[in-house]
């Protein structure tokens, strides 16, 4: 590998230098890479001119999984595979059922990687190596068998210690012994610029080794949760490359390498690890036969939007708004409330780095907590309790995912009164009151409040994210069960000089939500 050295010329880039000096006052600061400001230096004792000594010594603690499943396929000659490793097998195969109604099924493999923890064979991966589809509840359970393979080619038959939805992460274990095998390192000591290096089984290939730098840290990919924190890397990752480790120049794991970001599905350099702070807590658990254990408050957040951050008139980037509170858990006995934003918990900033979910996922249970809020442009505290956190499939069960509803309301005939004009010319949009006949064909619940979204003008900001059939249910937290009530709404954010509203939002059955709307200038008189 070739390094490039800053030399630095004497008589010319010196001379600059000392001139620029006198001109600079005491104290002032200067550019980042002003001369002189970066001192050239030999290269540091631990920067490789190859990866090849490292990789010898911990490629052999590299191990590949594969599985055998029986999977359910899709209805309708849908892939339910696309875009995971059963996708090819099952390419063309249809779907449905057999002349007797029973579904049909087929046998499928999963590849992905994984490594050794301990000689007598404990092994870590990621749980979607070894749970088949996360995004299909057919393929969950279904495992049939699990076969690690070393790098000598031994196999091993594995069973499942133990596994963790929540961080997708897993531990095997194989009757084995005298195995090489790896430790933990320290992620919180990674910078961005550090090299890593991964090694895995990329498209079954066997052991493959990649090398690049650590493209940033804590990194949010939409994932939602406490483990929405990743590393990222260009290191060359890609299917097959889940559950392998990320090492350091030291050969400690300081990252399990889980997905990456692809429009073709092959490496573009972007992938991302779970760090070893994150995960090693996790795995330790696993082992001793316990599961893990997470704080929890029962509320539903969303991050602040620009938008919803201009139109509360808060900071941008701190702070998570509340989009709903479930009864009888910690946030409801402490009082919180829907529209509260979360700004600090247990004396930690919540910010896009140090999410809601990651600080109170990693607080003790039982513990009492204070929490500051906004309620209203007030700053409040409360002190909670928390709570434990539910299993992965009762949360599924109480919070369903954002969809599309049935927009044929042919009882949503836009208004043309003043006050509707007034709202549409503001937000774009045209509403009526919800009456228990359109509650009922957009699958409302009964006690829901609010205005019904008729039409949405396309070349409006609400566009983006409204749709017909929505409900609003309050704009800048006051509730809107009429026409009249939107409209005050709207000029009572003219007349603070809000350029933004935030407007709380039912779709169909699904939990509320909240949606930053620009408002349109006022037409000029």
């Amino acid at each position: 590998m070739r390094y490039a050295y800053a030399i630095t010329t004497a008589l010319i880039a010196g001379g600059a230098a000392a001139t620029m000096a006198l001109q600079q006052p005491v104290g002032a600061q200067v550019a980042q890479n002003a001369p002189g400001a970066i001192q050239a230096a030999p290269p540091r004792a631990d920067a490789p001119m190859s990866f090849a000594d490292l990789t010898a010594r911990l490629q052999p603690a590299v191990v590949n999984i594969s599985t055998t499943q029986r999977v359910q396929v899709g209805t309708q000659g849908r892939n339910p595979f696309a875009g995971t490793p059963f996708e090819e097998m099952f390419r063309g195969f249809g779907g449905g059922s057999d002349q007797q109604g029973r579904p049909i099924t087929r046998e499928a493999t999963s590849l992905g990687s994984g490594f050794v923890i301990s000689a007598d064979g404990y092994i870590v991966t990621n749980n979607h190596v070894i749970s088949g589809d996360p995004r299909d509840p057919r393929t969950q359970g279904t495992v049939e068998s699990i076969t690690v393979t070393l790098p000598d080619r031994r196999e091993f038959t594995a069973r499942v210690v133990g596994k963790d939805p929540a961080s997708d992460l897993a531990l095997l274990k194989i009757d084995a012994q005298n195995l090489p095998f790896v430790q933990f390192g320290d992620s919180t000591r990674t910078r961005v610029g550090d090299w890593v290096v991964a090694i895995g089984n990329p498209f079954a290939l066997g052991g493959t080794v990649t090398a690049g730098i650590v493209s940033a840290i804590h990194r949010n990919i939409g994932q939602g949760g406490a483990y929405d924190r990743y590393i990222q890397t260009d290191a060359a990752i890609n299917q097959g490359n889940s559950g392998g480790p990320m090492f350091d120049l030291r050969g400690n794991v300081v990252g399990i390498n889980t997905a990456i970001f692809s429009p073709t599905g092959g490496n573009v350099g972007i992938g991302f690890a779970i760090p070893a702070e994150q995960a090693k807590p996790v795995i330790d658990a696993l082992m001793k036969g316990g599961k893990v254990r997470r704080g929890y408050l029962g509320v539903g957040i969303q991050p602040m939007t620009d938008d919803l951050a201009t139109s509360l008139g808060l900071p941008k980037n701190r702070g998570e708004i509340v989009s709903r509170v479930e009864p009888g858990y910690a946030a409801a006995r402490a009082g919180i409330q829907q529209g509260d934003v979360i700004m600090k918990v247990n004396g930690v900033e919540v910010t896009p780095d140090e999410t809601l979910s990651y600080i109170v996922a990693n607080v003790t249970v039982g513990s009492r907590i204070p929490i500051e809020l906004i309620r209203n442009g007030k700053t409040i505290s409360v002190t909670a309790t928390v709570g434990e956190r539910p299993p992965e499939d009762q949360l599924a069960a109480n919070t369903n995912n954002f969809s599309d509803d049935d927009d044929d309301d042919d009882n949503q005939t836009p208004s043309s009164s003043s006050t509707e004009t007034g709202i549409r010319a503001a937000l774009g949009i045209t509403v009526q009151p919800l009456t228990p006949q359109i509650a009922q064909q957009l699958r409302m619940p009964p006690t829901t409040r609010g205005v019904v979204v008729g039409a949405v003008d396309p070349s409006s900001d609400a566009a983006s994210d409204l749709r017909r059939g929505d409900v609003i249910l309050s704009i800048n937290n006051q509730p809107t069960t009429t026409t009249a009530a939107v409209a005050q709404a709207v000029a009572a954010a003219r007349a603070a000089n809000k350029a933004s509203v935030a407007l709380l939002v039912q779709r169909g059955p699904n939990p509320p939500f909240y949606l930053g709307v620009k408002l349109a200038k006022p037409a000029a008189k």
